[in-house]
């Protein structure tokens, strides 16, 4: 009898449901069985498509940057390239805050079925990156930033985000020094830190503000001058991704 073939229909749904067993019940929830179940199969099914539980919580950090990138894809350019670059860090931090257990296994601080990343996932994300590289070339290009690497700009703005994300859903920023505050402040501060005027930082952060609301509160098209950054649509090659 030949091996069964994956049925990537039946793989959606695997994922799907492990994503959500993780988000609404913790790691602990989430187990072969489980899974299986959920979708009406038995537990072949998961060895079949992902060749067992590694392979499924493989697809499930591929699935979580699938999301980043769809959240980053909300993020029209405007004729404030700041404000822009600001609105890529309330969409990472909404991506964190909105599913933190699928957040914890794309980045390796949660551990599922005996699962660590490899060399290939860590990398795996970095095309999320691409959009977020260009608003900081837009930045230079504008004279807001100073001409410096764009990736590098990137990658600072990644790495505080991230860290702050992290705390937050730790639950380690507490008034009067907590999450929006620490939030608000640092975004200002990364933006001047790259060249960046404090008050012209201020104004575009605020404005980002409006503009994330807009983004993630429907599912239209930004009013105004604004096109969708290429980056969130069309994927290249980020330095350090290989």
């Amino acid at each position: 009898m030949s091996p069964r073939k994956a049925d990537p229909g039946l793989r959606t749904a695997l994922v799907d449901v492990a994503a959500r067993i993780l988000a609404s019940e913790g790691p602990r929830a989430l187990t072969t069985r489980r899974v299986a179940h959920e979708t009406g199969h038995s537990t072949m099914a998961v060895y079949t498509n992902f060749d067992g539980m590694a392979g499924l919580v493989r697809a499930m950090v591929h699935e979580g940057f699938a999301r980043l990138h769809e959240n980053f894809s909300r993020v029209w350019a405007t004729a404030d390239p700041v404000s822009d670059l600001a609105t890529f860090g309330r969409a990472y931090r909404a991506s964190a805050l909105a599913e933190p257990h699928l957040y914890a296994v794309m980045f390796g601080t949660s551990s599922l079925a005996g699962f660590s990343l490899t060399e290939d996932d860590r990398q795996h994300g970095r095309y999320t990156m691409t959009g977020v590289i260009e608003c900081v070339e837009r930045c230079m290009a504008a004279d807001r930033f100073r001409h410096t690497d764009p990736v590098t700009v990137a990658h600072h703005m990644w790495s505080s985000v991230h860290g702050l994300a992290s705390l937050e859903l730790g639950a380690y920023l507490v008034e009067p020094y907590g999450p929006d505050t620490c939030f608000e402040t640092q975004l200002s501060a990364l933006m001047v830190g790259a060249g960046d005027s404090p008050e012209s930082a201020d104004r575009s952060v605020a404005a980002s503000r409006r503009t994330f609301a807009a983004a993630f509160t429907s599912s239209a098209p930004l009013p105004g001058d604004g096109e969708r950054i290429r980056g969130t649509s069309a994927v290249r090659e980020v330095p350090g991704s290989r």
